[in-house]
């Protein structure tokens, strides 16, 4: 979800399309999960949230989300962590004798 809101400032409808369409459909969110994982990065501090003051035509109970600092060097860590689980199962799957 931080990924989502990594690059540009994002409502809650635009988080759930932009995850959808960057995990291929893999991952759907329901209204409730996004909120829900919203308020917890924000009590943590990984996001903001602001309305959309640029475009007075948006609704203005809209909240748009943005990531933090301290969100971007969770995000940087958690990165770290995958790559590391990759190259562990990469040096696995070269140690297996072929089966096929």
């Amino acid at each position: 979800m931080l990924l989502a809101v990594a690059d540009v400032p994002r409502h809650g409808y635009a988080i759930m399309q932009t995850i959808a369409a960057e995990s291929d459909g893999a991952v759907q969110l329901g209204p409730t999960t996004l909120y829900r994982t919203l308020r917890t990065l924000f009590d943590h501090g990984l996001i903001q949230a602001s309305s959309n003051v640029d475009d007075v035509s948006d609704d203005p109970r809209r909240r748009y989300y943005r990531i933090t600092e301290a969100g971007r060097n969770a995000a940087r860590v958690e990165l770290a962590r995958l790559e590391s689980v990759l190259r562990r199962a990469h040096g696995k799957l070269r140690m297996r004798p072929d089966t096929t």
